[in-house]
């Protein structure tokens, strides 16, 4: 820590040791020759980056983490830029704009659903958790600048095991999505299992056909076969805890980012949709929950707090707070960097592929 790391450096600076230790910035090393401008720039913008180990290795900068925060309003407040969220059918059907509608998906673009499960509602002496989802419309990029758009966003509490597959299912069916993101540790792993069946909708008559899971060990429990593998199953450990928390962190910096914009805005964006000055107040306040969701995933993000052993963050929440809209959020970024390697790698296949096909077939002459 720094303080060890303070201590340290006064007992060598007193003479107690014959040496002593300095850190110096890359910004040296560079003008020495000793490193290229170019390689830090690889480096900084790597998938894999970490932000504060970089601090530590590179700008020969240390934090005393025990009191600090892992996210800045600063940093996040920037990215609430999207107007008009994406509502499912039955919220938007209460009005006629097309822009609340759920679009067709775009050439470049993947859908992800992810979810952080609880069961248990709170009560007047108990703040549980809640089931956070939010729906990312993911625009993929060549460069590796692709940007994550949370359009959607819910929370619900005291839901069974059976309403919250069935919820999910619903969701993942109406936004089109390709990749479902849940926990699959604890209290998720009954979610998990119910989302590898079908699911029948007693409202509507629809069965929705089971879902397979990208982990293999894990879809061995799907009960039918050939099923789409589209589930993530978020195996947590501490190393994955603390690459999606620096992941979410730098991608707010980076404004890879995209945010529904603040609740107070919201009257003004709906007096121009239509249908909407004659709904009731409870289905305007439908309508208004996934802004308000957003403000308190923020206010989520903000009060957090972290403690570093080694490089490896462990994030934790202020007593009385939750986590549960971080820890959804942090899941679909993770693996939305995961489907952004894939869709890079296939595009680099395919243009090899397209350079290959643009030579002509060698014509060989027959002399005889």
């Amino acid at each position: 820590s720094y303080s060890e790391m303070r201590t340290t450096s006064a007992q060598m600076i007193s003479g107690k040791y014959p040496y002593f230790a300095c850190a110096l910035p890359y910004q040296l090393a560079i003008k020495e020759n000793l490193l290229t401008r170019d390689r830090v720039i690889s480096e900084m913008t790597d998938s894999s980056y970490n932000a504060i180990t970089f601090s530590q290795e590179m700008e020969a900068l240390f934090s005393d983490f025990a009191d600090g925060n892992l996210y800045d309003h600063g940093d996040i407040a920037p990215c609430r830029k999207i107007k008009y969220a994406f509502y499912p059918p039955k919220l938007s059907s209460l009005v006629s704009d097309k822009r609340v509608k759920i679009p067709p998906k775009m050439h470049n673009e993947q859908r992800i659903l992810s979810a952080d499960i609880a069961l248990m509602a709170s009560s007047k002496g108990k703040n549980n958790d809640a089931t956070s989802i939010f729906i990312n419309q993911l625009l993929l990029n060549d460069s590796g600048r692709s940007t994550n758009k949370i359009v959607y966003g819910e929370n619900n509490e005291g839901f069974r095991v059976e309403e919250q597959a069935l919820r999910i299912r619903q969701l993942f069916y109406e936004f089109d999505a390709d990749a479902l993101v849940i926990d699959a540790r604890g209290i998720g792993v009954g979610v998990l299992d119910l989302l590898m069946a079908d699911i029948y909708d007693p409202d509507t008559g629809v069965v929705y056909g089971a879902l397979s899971s990208v982990n293999p060990d894990i879809a061995e429990r799907c009960s039918v076969k050939n099923a789409p593998k589209v589930i993530y199953p978020i195996l947590a450990t501490a190393d994955f805890n603390s690459r999606s928390a620096l992941g979410l962190r730098e991608s707010f910096k980076r404004g890879a980012i995209q945010l529904l914009v603040n609740e107070d805005d919201f009257d003004d964006l709906f007096v121009d949709v239509a249908g909407f000055n004659k709904l009731s107040a409870e289905d305007k306040m439908r309508l208004r929950l996934p802004y308000i969701n957003t403000t308190l995933l923020i206010n989520e993000l903000v009060s957090l707090q972290y403690e570093d052993h080694n490089g490896v963050v462990r994030v934790k929440e202020k007593s009385g707070m939750r986590k549960d809209r971080f820890s959804s959020l942090s899941y679909s970024i993770e693996i939305g960097k995961q489907l952004e390697r894939d869709y890079i790698s296939k595009r680099s296949k395919s243009t090899i592929q397209d350079l290959v096909l643009q030579f002509r077939k060698p014509i060989v002459g027959n002399k005889y």
